[in-house]
């Protein structure tokens, strides 16, 4: 059964949103990775909309876009230091 979303609270609904856009940006920044500044960022906003998104009641989904943004900064973060170490 699908919720409606028009009696959802305004503040449910932003964190519910967030919470989507976690998973989403997180997926996205692995992708992105190889360009370590672009999967940083996106990584850091997938992160905080995650933490943000643990409010609503799609806490599962926040915390998985929270794992993934973790992994794609650890990634970013990684990848950046590689290339900087192969450029000695």
């Amino acid at each position: 059964m699908e919720p409606n979303y028009d009696n959802l609270d305004p503040e449910e609904r932003i964190n519910k949103l967030l919470a989507a856009i976690s998973v989403l940006l997180g997926a996205a920044s692995i992708c992105a990775g190889i360009v370590p500044i672009v999967g940083f960022i996106g990584g850091a906003i997938g992160l905080w909309s995650g933490l943000r998104g643990r409010k609503s009641e799609s806490r599962s989904l926040a915390t998985f876009g929270v794992i993934i943004s973790a992994f794609a900064l650890t990634i970013s973060v990684v990848y950046a230091i590689f290339v900087q170490i192969s450029k000695n």
